[in-house]
């Protein structure tokens, strides 16, 4: 048994040059400021949205037509109150009041969340879309309920759905926080920005990514690893990004779009029923009821012969399928 760790003399020297390292560099400290809303209040935020979104499958069970009312009467109170305090915190980190005894962001962080939280049976009924659509989609779901408590997709999406209501809000910071933790847990990489219709379902979703641009409509179907990515970056004469410009692709209605597909560009727009199939790489418009697809590429096949004593020899010369 090795003996117990200790740091008492070396302890005053790491502290300073830690602190130092602070004070070196001020991008990557929050010291001296006041205001700066908690990661971990906002994941807390979501798991009590998602108890409110899907009632009975996150958080509290058994509930019935007897106590339901009261469990959301305890609930919402909850999520407001936190939700007002990381909303507050991050309007006043964006406008930086120069006086902390005034509290500028105050009503307006109260306006938002009371306009969030009238928005939450609008909400829900999209997400009820999105479910349904990926009960259709999959052939392997037994049940809503299967794709409601195992479907990263859907968390995805449910995670999306809030965060976009108060990006539209023009909250700063904490939508990103709920999407990018959503992308932490499922792999599912969308921005709070994009814009998506109802009905919409990513199967597998593994690698997934939507950027802040994309423009998705109704009833669109997309599988693990695709890509609605920028394809290039405007910048101005000093060299900066250009931030807002559309950089995204938009995906029209009755969309399927397979695995591993890339597409890239503001202008690139896939036209209603169009499908595009897994591995295409795509900058470029295509019209509408269209099907792209890559050739299919050249196979080579090696057959192994075994020696008496069960080795492998060399592989005979190739030949193509």
């Amino acid at each position: 048994m090795p003996s117990q760790f200790q740091i008492t003399e070396q302890l005053p020297l790491l502290v300073d040059k830690i602190v130092d390292s602070y004070n070196a560099d001020e991008r990557t400290r929050h010291i001296d400021r006041e205001y700066l809303p908690s990661r971990r209040e906002i994941v807390e935020i979501i798991h009590l949205l998602l108890e409110l979104a899907y009632p009975g499958y996150y958080g509290r069970q058994n509930l019935n037509q007897h106590n339901v009312r009261f469990h959301v009467g305890e609930l919402l109170p909850r999520v407001g109150e936190r939700l007002f305090q990381q909303v507050y915190h991050a309007l006043c980190h964006q406008n930086r009041p120069s006086d902390r005894g005034q509290v500028p962001c105050e009503k307006h962080a109260h306006r938002i969340v009371v306009e969030f939280l009238e928005r939450i049976p609008a909400i829900r009924e999209v997400l009820a879309g999105d479910v349904q659509a990926a009960y259709d989609g999959d052939p392997a779901a037994i049940s809503t309920d299967e794709v409601i408590m195992a479907y990263p997709g859907v968390l995805a999406v449910t995670v999306y759905r809030f965060a976009h209501e108060l990006y539209t809000m023009g909250v700063p910071l904490v939508p990103r926080v709920m999407t990018e933790w959503a992308h932490t847990m499922t792999g599912v990489d969308i921005h709070p920005g994009a814009r998506i219709g109802r009905n919409f379902f990513i199967d597998h979703g593994t690698g997934v990514v939507i950027g802040e641009t994309a423009e998705i409509g109704d009833n669109v179907k997309i599988y693990q690893g695709v890509t609605l990515g920028a394809l290039s970056f405007p910048k101005d004469e000093r060299g900066r990004l250009i931030r807002g410009h559309k950089r995204h692709p938009t995906v029209e209605d009755n969309v399927t779009i397979y695995a591993n597909a890339i597409i890239l560009g503001g202008d690139t727009v896939l036209r209603r029923n169009s499908v595009v199939g897994g591995s295409v790489f795509l900058t470029t418009a295509i019209p509408q009821d269209a099907t792209v697809t890559i050739k299919t590429p050249e196979l080579r096949v090696q057959k192994r012969r075994q020696r008496e004593n069960g080795a492998d020899e060399f592989p005979v010369p190739d030949f193509q399928i």
